[in-house]
C-alpha cells in the first residue's frame, strides 16, 4: 500500500458554510458516537470560529456544550480541533493578550486537542503569541496559511510564509483553502515546497468546494506530501462546504494511498442525523443557494464560510436598492443582478483595498464596503461614500500590515478625515481585560465557573453573553425562529389567495402566533410593493415631542438598516440635546452585516432631537437626529 492519508471530518465548519447555527448540544452529543463509528476519520473539528457565539445567540451555554460534544471524541482517541482567528481569538474583533492566553488553556481542559491558528492578513506577529499560548496550554498548535488568489499571493510567498509560522513556533501547517479558489496545481507546488523544507511536519490541506476546484486540490495535497484531508458530509457537503468524505476517500483509495476502512452503515446513520436536525430548526437558517457549487466566484474569491451571511445581507440590500429604485421610477433589480454586481466590485475593490486574504473578518470587511459601493452607485453616489469602521481599522494598519499597497485614494481620504496610519504591534492597541470583567462578574454575582470558563466567555463575547444571561437571547432567538416557521406557512398559503383580497385586507404589522404549544408575538416584513394598513408606531424619541418641527430643522438619516448605537464602545460619550455638530461630524453609529459603521452629521448646528434610542433597529432613510 501506498503512503497513509488520515482524514478529518470538518463537522463545525460544515454548518457555518450553510448557515447560520450550528446544532444545540444535545442533537451534536447524539451524533457523536455514529461520527466515531464511520471508522475512516483520525480527528473531527468540534468548535472555534463562530460556534460560541452561535451557541449564546440561541440561548445555550458554549462552555457545556464544548465539554459535552468534545468527551466522546476523546475518549474514542479521535483528536478534536478548534479553528482560532490570532488576534480575534474566537470573535470577530482583535481581543487582549490576557484573553487569549485564559482560551488556550481553557479549550484543553474542555477537551480541545489541536488549535487551528489563522490570521487574516497571515501575518506571522499576530499568530505567534497563538502558538506559544497553544503550547503552553498543552496543545498542538497548527498555523493556517490563508490560501488567495493574487499577484502578490504566489507560490513562493505561500511557501516563504510557512516557515515564518514554523520559525514563530507551528508545530504543524494547513492549507487553508477557504474560498476553494486555489488552483490545485499551486496547490500542489505550495504543499511540496514546504514539505522539502520540513520533511517532518503534518501538513492537513482543507478546502472548500464552492467554485469547484477542490476535490482535484484535494488529491494534488496529497500526491505531493500532505498528511490530513479535511472532508465534509451529505446533505451539507459540497456547495459552499466542503468535498464530501465519501468521494476523498474512495478517491484517495484509488489513487493507491492507504486510508482505513469506512463504516457506510455509520456514514449513513451520521447523515441521517444532520437532516433530522436540519428539518428540526437549522434549515430555516440555510439559504439553498449556498448548497450549490458556483464558478462565479473564482473571480471575487469570496469563501464558502461567509456565503451564508452574504446572502441573508444581499436580501436585505436588494430590499432597500428596490425601495428607492420604485420611489425614482427606474427598474428595480433581481438578487442575482445585485449578486454580480457585487462579485464584478469585488473584482475592482479589493486590490485597491491592498489584496487582505478573503477570510474572516477581511473577507466580511471587504464583502460589506463592496456591498456599500455597489448600492451608492445604483443611488448615483461615489464608489467608497460609506466605509465602515471595521474596514478603515483593517486599512490603517491595525490589523498588521496589509499584502499589498492602499490605493492613492483611499490614503487620501484617511488624510481628510484625519485618520492615522498605525505601523506598531497590532497587539498594543488591546490591553488586558479579565480583572475588569471579573469585577464586573462579581459585582453582577454571577458564577465564574469551572475553571472559569464563564468569565472568559463573558469577557470574549460580552454583548451575547449578557443576553445569554438575561434569557434575552432565547427568547429572541425562539420569536425570530417562530417568524420564519410563520413565513413559511405564510408563503405557503398566499400562493393560492387571491390577490384582490390581499390588497384589500388588512395587512398586520404583528401577530399573536401558536407553534408546537408556544406562544410568540411575531412581527411581520411585507415583501416590496404591499403595505399595511395598519399604522406603524411612533419613532422612539429621548427628547420631548415636538407638535411641529421647526422651519429650519434639518434631519440625520439613516444611511442603511442595521441597529442604531450613540457610542461605538461603552466608555463614550454619546451626543446629547444641545450639543453642537458640524457637518462631518461622527455623531452615532448603525451596526450592520456585523460591522460598525460611522453616521456623519450632513448638517451644521444644534442637536434639537434624538428621534432614536440607542439599541434601536432602523431602517434606511429613518429620521435618527434632528439638528436646527
Amino acid at each position: 500500500m501506498g503512503k497513509e492519508i488520515k482524514l478529518a471530518l470538518v463537522y463545525r465548519d460544515m454548518w457555518q458554510s450553510s448557515g447560520k447555527y450550528m446544532p444545540r448540544v444535545d442533537q451534536l452529543v447524539r451524533v457523536a458516537e455514529p461520527i466515531i463509528d464511520i471508522g475512516c476519520l483520525s480527528r473531527v473539528e468540534t468548535n472555534g470560529g463562530g460556534f460560541e457565539q452561535i451557541n449564546l445567540l440561541f440561548g445555550e451555554n458554549p462552555n457545556k456544550s464544548v465539554r459535552a460534544w468534545t468527551q466522546p471524541f476523546n475518549d474514542a482517541g479521535i483528536q478534536t480541533q478548534m479553528l482560532e482567528r490570532g488576534l480575534n481569538g474566537i470573535r470577530m474583533s482583535p481581543c487582549s493578550k490576557d484573553l487569549r492566553k485564559m482560551m488556550f488553556k481553557l479549550k484543553k481542559l474542555q477537551g480541545t486537542d489541536i488549535s487551528r491558528t489563522f490570521d487574516g492578513l497571515n501575518n506571522p506577529q499576530n499568530v505567534e503569541l497563538s502558538f506559544q499560548y497553544a503550547k503552553e496550554g498543552g496543545m498542538i498548535a497548527q498555523g493556517a496559511l490563508s490560501l488567495t488568489y493574487s499577484p502578490v499571493h504566489t507560490v513562493e510567498y505561500y511557501i516563504d510564509l510557512a516557515d515564518k509560522y514554523i520559525e514563530k513556533g507551528a508545530e504543524e501547517i494547513c492549507i487553508k483553502d477557504m474560498a476553494g479558489i486555489g488552483r490545485p496545481a499551486s496547490v500542489g507546488k505550495i504543499v511540496k515546497g514546504i514539505r522539502e523544507r520540513h520533511p517532518n511536519i503534518i501538513i492537513q490541506y482543507h478546502g472548500h468546494s464552492t467554485p469547484g476546484f477542490s476535490l482535484t486540490s484535494s488529491l494534488e495535497a496529497a500526491r505531493n506530501g500532505a498528511d490530513i484531508i479535511d472532508c465534509g458530509m451529505e446533505p451539507l457537503s459540497w456547495g459552499t462546504g466542503h468535498a464530501d468524505l465519501l468521494a476523498v476517500h474512495e478517491m484517495l483509495r484509488d489513487a493507491g494511498f492507504s486510508v482505513p476502512d469506512l463504516n457506510f452503515k455509520a456514514y449513513m446513520q451520521v447523515r441521517s442525523l444532520t437532516q433530522e436536525f436540519i428539518d428540526d430548526f437549522l434549515g430555516y437558517y440555510i439559504n439553498q443557494k449556498n448548497r450549490s457549487m458556483n464558478s462565479l466566484l473564482i473571480g471575487p474569491g469570496l469563501p464558502g464560510g461567509m456565503m451564508g451571511s452574504l446572502m441573508a445581507d444581499l436580501a436585505n440590500n436588494l430590499k432597500s436598492v428596490n425601495k428607492w429604485l420604485t420611489k425614482n421610477d427606474k427598474p428595480t433589480k433581481s438578487q442575482d443582478e445585485l449578486l454580480i454586481m457585487l462579485f464584478e466590485e469585488v473584482q475592482h475593490s479589493w486590490p485597491k483595498l491592498g489584496y487582505p486574504p478573503l477570510v474572516t473578518p477581511f473577507s466580511q470587511y471587504v464583502k460589506n464596503v463592496c456591498l456599500m459601493n455597489v448600492m451608492a452607485m445604483v443611488k448615483g453616489k461615489e464608489r467608497w461614500s460609506m466605509i465602515d469602521e471595521n474596514t478603515w481599522g483593517m486599512m490603517l494598519g491595525q490589523s498588521g500590515k496589509l499584502p499589498g499597497e492602499l490605493a492613492p485614494e483611499l490614503k487620501d481620504m484617511a488624510d481628510v478625515q484625519q485618520r492615522e496610519f498605525y505601523t506598531g504591534n497590532p497587539q498594543d492597541l488591546y490591553p488586558d481585560v479579565l480583572p475588569s470583567f471579573r469585577k464586573k462578574m462579581e459585582e453582577k454575582g454571577w458564577d465564574l465557573g469551572q475553571d472559569e470558563e464563564e468569565l472568559f466567555e463573558y469577557a470574549m463575547h460580552p454583548e451575547q453573553y449578557e443576553a445569554y444571561k438575561s434569557g434575552k437571547a432565547k427568547s429572541n432567538f425562539e420569536a425570530d425562529l417562530a417568524k420564519r416557521k410563520a413565513e413559511k406557512n405564510q408563503g405557503t398559503s398566499a400562493a393560492v389567495a387571491p390577490v384582490a383580497a390581499a390588497a384589500a385586507a388588512p395587512m398586520p404589522k404583528a401577530l399573536v402566533i401558536n407553534v408546537e404549544g408556544q406562544t410568540y408575538n411575531v412581527s411581520i416584513d411585507y415583501p416590496e410593493g404591499q403595505q399595511s394598513n395598519v399604522a406603524a408606531p411612533a419613532p422612539a424619541s429621548n427628547g420631548a415631542p415636538k407638535a411641529s418641527a421647526p422651519a429650519n430643522a434639518q434631519y440625520i438619516l439613516a444611511p442603511l438598516e442595521g441597529k442604531f448605537y450613540l457610542t461605538k464602545d461603552s466608555g463614550d460619550t454619546p451626543i446629547k440635546v444641545g450639543d453642537m455638530v458640524k457637518k462631518g461630524d461622527t455623531i452615532a453609529y448603525v451596526e450592520s452585516m456585523k460591522v460598525i459603521n460611522a453616521i456623519t452629521s450632513t448638517a451644521e448646528g444644534k442637536v434639537e432631537q434624538i428621534l432614536a434610542q440607542h439599541g434601536d433597529d432602523i431602517d434606511e432613510d429613518d429620521q435618527l437626529i434632528m439638528i436646527v
